[in-house]
């Protein structure tokens, strides 16, 4: 589903999935393939837009969570993407990878190689991607953000009212509460997380950040 001129949304699928985001630009990425069981019918859903596999040139993930990255390695080879890790991912694969299998079985992580490290921040060519580490709901979550639209994908983070959670393996309540206060104050207009609805305006956002941060 396109959401504006460069940003398409491609919503989970099922139970352990998550949202899927893609920004054509010069640079074209795709951030969190969700779960492999559900890539074929996500690619569908791309070509019904007019965006072929070949079409990816990066895949980048907001955390190692299967729900989330378990497509990649799937995806890598359909499409050629590269794929580019935050250093705290490289740090946490072979150990997030090894919970994900004790804890949930049949979904885990498929092994996959990253082909670069992301920075601070990655250029797509009009658009510039800030690249923030906010861990808590695990140890390598990271969220981006687009300045020049206000708009914040946010991973595990945030929900409309709600939280990542904090009970799975190397989650942080604190961390959680710390990474929220700082993407709390970045102007946002558009807030995109890895499951349920985007929160759209201002004052939504701001009303939804008041609301979360009190159940902290």
């Amino acid at each position: 589903m396109k959401i504006n001129e460069t940003l398409y949304l491609f919503k989970e699928k099922g139970i352990l999935d998550s949202n899927t985001y893609l920004i054509k630009e010069k640079l074209t990425v795709l951030i969190d393939p969700g779960r492999e069981n559900y890539l074929e019918p996500r690619l569908k859903e791309m070509q019904d837009d007019g965006i072929d596999p070949e079409d990816i040139d990066l895949i980048i993930i907001t955390h190692l969570h299967p729900d989330h990255c378990g497509a990649t390695a799937a995806l890598k080879e359909v499409s050629g993407a590269k794929v580019a890790l935050h250093s705290s991912q490289r740090e946490y694969f072979d150990v997030m990878a090894e919970e994900s299998r004790k804890f949930l079985g049949t979904c885990s992580i498929e092994k996959f190689n990253a082909d670069l490290v992301l920075g601070e921040r990655l250029s797509l060519g009009t658009l510039e991607l800030d690249i923030m580490h906010t861990p808590g709901h695990s140890p390598c979550s990271i969220c981006f953000y687009v300045e020049v639209k206000k708009i914040l994908i946010c991973g595990d983070l945030v929900f409309e009212r709600g939280v990542g959670r904090t009970d799975l393996p190397f989650g942080d309540a604190e961390e959680l509460k710390n990474s929220i206060e700082m993407v709390s104050g970045r102007d946002t207009k558009l807030l995109l997380p890895g499951h349920g609805a985007r929160i759209e305006g201002r004052v939504n956002l701001e009303r939804n950040y008041k609301f979360v941060k009190a159940v902290l």
